[in-house]
């Protein structure tokens, strides 16, 4: 498909010169490819988790207890970004960090597919490892083939490589819902390690397209160092590993113990790691002033993905229990839901990269800060929209799949408004010093919401309930009204970075 696509480059002696994928360079064609597939393996399994969850055939818990999980393992996958762009930036670069996370993946997906409970949750941290190494260096890596921070194909760029993510989402639930709720949950998860299988073997073929950028270790660790963060490592491993026997072995132990942690680090480490940068004395004035800007779009994406990742856990199980799952009367397994979003994203986001240009001609492009704005006020809107299907619910009756397509479709536009722009917005204006990292630093945005849904259900409060639905919705509007308040003062902050 990829070769395709491509025609002759009108830019000659830019990165990926040669040849082009939509008139971008050869070297996304493979990080799209590897990123669909990926995606693919990683949204398939979402899309059964919270059904598997509370499932008579799966683990049969509570929608709570299922949204919890859900959501501190979305929080931990986005938190552990932080460690893998690290990990590229002082061992390996981001090419190889890539090759090294696809594998880890695969493995984490074939532990789910074993029929025992006992394993389910080791492979749960599998795939959240390794999507923690793989996500940020595979966006670093489509920031890496243009030509600096102005080229102009830059956010047009990490559209086309959404689309990628998207398609793979897309088929993701067709295939591996169908065959975890129909024919066996272990067998769609199998099904997801072989989709990242396809993913690793397309990015190992691809890889010598990708700029020289990819291979470089920004900042090395010496032999000392080495030692010593290994020494550290280890230190912490035996401490948790103690700390988790003695638990175990008292009888006291619940998921609660395992749970409760993750979620609190998924909270005070997104501050601790701003606040971190934000003090560093090795940038300069208009790097810090970049950052103060960054804090805003930082804060307003936690919002945003606080109520955007519930599509997979709140609305999905509303859907199970108090949704007319058909189509003409024809019934479709719930995870068919999960498919809604990627392919409005594939249709629309063309539409949003071409009207993002075309207004840049004319000088009229809305500002990132108004992007973020209208993102928050969207996605307000659609837990607004969901309070209809709840209160068919309350009055006893099955509420019609078109009111939740409605809620998929609202989150989809407001995403489009924010997500890719927060991508590229990330890379534009990440310091010198932390290349790879402030990736890792963007998705702990998402950290930063997941961790907020996990804890509300850890304590029990019931997330499918009107009020906290509306004063959820009142929240993003309310972010949406104070960033657009303020938005020049952000653009003044943001500096060259338009």
């Amino acid at each position: 498909m990829a070769s395709s696509l491509t025609k002759d480059s009108v830019r000659p002696g830019t990165p990926g010169s040669g040849k082009t994928f939509f008139g971008h360079p050869r070297g996304l064609a493979t990080l799209f490819m590897t990123e669909m597939w990926e995606r693919f393996s990683y949204y398939g399994m979402k899309a059964l988790l919270p059904l598997y969850l509370v499932a008579p055939g799966g683990l049969h818990l509570s929608a709570a207890t299922a949204t919890a999980i859900y959501s501190v393992y979305l929080s931990l996958v986005y938190l552990l970004a932080l460690p893998g762009g690290w990990f590229a930036d002082r061992v390996l670069g981001p090419r190889k960090t890539v090759a090294v996370a696809g594998a880890v993946i695969m493995l984490g997906h074939l532990t789910l597919a074993l029929p025992n409970a006992g394993t389910f949750y080791a492979g749960l941290g599998l795939v959240a490892i390794g999507s923690g190494l793989l996500k940020a260096n595979i966006s670093t890596m489509v920031g890496h083939l243009y030509d600096g921070p102005d080229d102009p194909r830059r956010d047009g760029g990490f559209t086309v490589f959404y689309i990628g993510i998207n398609l793979g989402a897309f088929a993701a639930p067709l295939v591996i819902g169908t065959v975890g709720e129909n024919v066996n949950w272990h067998l769609g998860f199998a099904l997801a390690a072989l989709g990242m299988a396809l993913g690793l073997a397309q990015f190992l073929l691809g890889s010598r397209h990708l700029d020289a950028r990819s291979d470089v270790v920004p900042t090395p660790m010496s032999a000392a160092e080495k030692t010593a963060t290994l020494r550290k490592s280890a230190l912490w491993a035996t401490v948790a590993v103690v700390f988790y026997a003695v638990v175990g072995f008292s009888g006291h132990y619940t998921l609660n113990w395992l749970l409760v942690p993750i979620t609190l680090a998924g909270l005070i480490i997104p501050v601790v790691v701003i606040a971190r940068i934000k003090r560093d004395r090795d940038l300069d004035r208009t790097e810090q002033s970049k950052m103060s800007a960054y804090i805003w779009f930082f804060v307003a994406a936690a919002v945003f993905w606080m109520i955007y990742d519930q599509g997979g856990s709140t609305v999905s199980l509303f859907a199970e229990a108090s949704a007319k799952n058909t189509v003409f009367g024809w019934e479709f397994p719930v995870s068919w839901y999960q498919s809604v979003n990627p392919v409005m994203i594939m249709a629309f986001a063309p539409v949003f990269a071409w009207a993002w240009l075309a207004l840049a001609r004319r000088g009229k492009e809305p500002s990132t800060a108004v992007k973020f704005a209208m993102g928050l006020v969207l996605i307000g809107a659609s837990f607004f929209l969901f309070l209809a299907p709840l209160a068919i619910a309350d009055g006893g009756h099955k509420a019609a799949a078109l009111w939740l397509v409605g809620i998929y479709f609202v989150q989809t536009v407001g995403e489009l408004t924010l997500s890719p722009v927060g991508l590229s917005v990330t890379t534009k204006m990440a310091p010198a010093k932390y290349a790879s990292q402030m990736m890792g630093v963007w998705f702990l945005a998402v950290t930063a919401g997941d961790a907020t849904t996990g804890l509300l259900s850890i304590a029990g409060v019931d997330l499918n309930k009107t009020g906290i639905v509306a004063l959820e919705a009142v929240l993003a509007v309310i972010a949406g009204a104070a960033v657009w308040m303020y938005r020049r003062k952000v653009r003044e902050l943001m500096g060259d970075v338009h």
